[in-house]
């Protein structure tokens, strides 16, 4: 009656269940104590695993496969996570001085970029906004913590920082996905497929909103920290099947759905609790760092011993600090000084994981190439590690009593 299915057909070799296994449990337990960011590790790991290398996971092989679907599963998660983080209660809480101090960074950023970018000598115009709008982003992950770890998350420095932050990795992240349709469907009527899922999303954020109101008795099973079915998790997940779905039935990039149903969550549900937490840690406990170790399995070692590649990725990585850290300075104008503005640009300079998801939407789209991709996985590594350290000497720990804010200082206007 059914059709019997070899494991060997679907399933890795024992080598490769070994392999996947071990990096996702030890990678980061390595580094932390070398100090790096996991994700360094993980793809390099990758691609010391990867035919570049050892050719322990050949190309096109099971293991290839498999590690490839595991990998397309994380890819959505840490696009759903990126939207999930989104503090939308805190940008409520700051006002509107703040965000439109936020987005004038932000515009200042992309602008930045333009110019930055044109001095690549970029093959197209796409590829010249392909790239403004990838490097205009930054990384939650490592803002928070840096923020943290210096006692800075309620001072002036770290309100004005996670909004940039906030609004830059959202704003790109849309705008690259937005533009992907564009560049796959042109100005015709496939680029009403956008406004479409934008529509659905609304109907189905009103929904939500209405029924958590009504019945909030039952909404609140989600967040309970001791639930044997793990309802929120299964309403996580499900959200995101769902938007991911309806996006690849409308032709559009499955990681904006992602993206949006994290958001969209967030955004109805603001005390999530300890689902947070559970949530990241179903994620990025393995599914997230097999998909770097994926992209250390494809990164494009080769492609960095052509002549002028290396320099372009090394010019690329400049660029990329550089529009952050000039813009910030306007910072000063805001009450900061000189040094914690210049602390501040190089805080928005680190790039951490998706990054490294969008570059690979970027070389989907033919819009960028695997050298461009390569020197974007560069800066991850150089900006993960360099960019807490240089934010730290210019703008030391605070003691306790500096670092806590005053009453009344998350609703202060700049």
């Amino acid at each position: 009656m059914f059709a019997v299915v070899e494991n060997s057909d679907i399933l890795p070799t024992a080598g490769g269940f070994i392999l996947v296994g071990f990096g996702a449990f030890t990678l980061p337990i390595v580094a932390r104590r070398i100090g790096l960011p996991s994700v360094v590790l993980e793809i390099l790991f990758g691609l010391i695993l990867g035919p570049q290398v050892l050719n322990a996971i050949r190309t096109a092989s099971v293991d290839a496969e498999f590690i490839q679907v595991l990998a397309a599963l994380g890819l959505l998660l840490l696009m759903f996570l990126a939207g999930f983080e989104i503090d939308f209660e805190r940008l409520e809480r700051q006002g509107p001085g703040l965000l439109l101090t936020g987005l004038a960074m932000f515009g200042l950023i992309v602008v930045a970029a333009w110019f930055g970018f044109g001095l690549l000598d970029p093959d197209t115009t796409n590829q010249r906004v392909f790239l403004t709008l990838l490097m205009s982003a930054s990384s939650i992950g490592i803002v928070v913590p840096a923020l943290r770890a210096t006692g800075r998350s309620g001072t002036r420095l770290g309100q004005l920082t996670l909004v940039i932050t906030i609004l830059a990795e959202f704003l790109s992240a849309a705008a690259i996905v937005v533009f992907g349709v564009l560049i796959r469907e042109g100005m015709g009527v496939g680029l009403l497929s956008v406004p479409a899922l934008f529509v659905i999303l609304s109907a189905a954020f009103l929904v939500l909103r209405r029924l958590a109101w009504w019945f909030p008795e039952r909404f609140e099973r989600l967040f309970a920290p001791d639930d044997p079915d793990e309802m929120g998790i299964r309403a996580s997940l499900a959200l995101l099947f769902v938007f991911v779905g309806i996006s690849v039935a409308l032709g559009i990039e499955p990681i904006l759905g992602a993206f949006l149903a994290g958001a969209m969550f967030a955004y109805i549900f603001r005390n999530t609790g300890s689902l947070r937490t559970r949530l990241s840690g179903f994620a990025y406990g393995f599914f997230i760092p097999v998909f770097f170790i994926n992209v250390g399995v494809q990164f494009p070692l080769d492609q960095l011993s052509e002549p002028g590649t290396l320099g372009k990725a090394g010019l690329l990585i400049g660029i990329a600090i550089g529009i952050k850290i000039i813009p910030a300075v306007a910072l000063v104008t805001r009450g900061l000084s000189l040094r914690e503005a210049l602390a501040s640009g190089v805080l928005l300079a680190g790039q951490l994981s998706v990054i490294i998801a969008l570059a690979e939407l970027g070389v989907q789209l033919e819009v960028i190439d695997k050298s461009l991709e390569a020197g974007a996985i560069l800066l991850v590594g150089v900006t993960a590690i360099l960019s807490p350290i240089v934010f730290r000497m210019l703008a030391p720990p605070l003691e306790a009593d500096l670092a806590a804010p005053k009453r009344g200082a998350e609703d202060h206007r700049p």
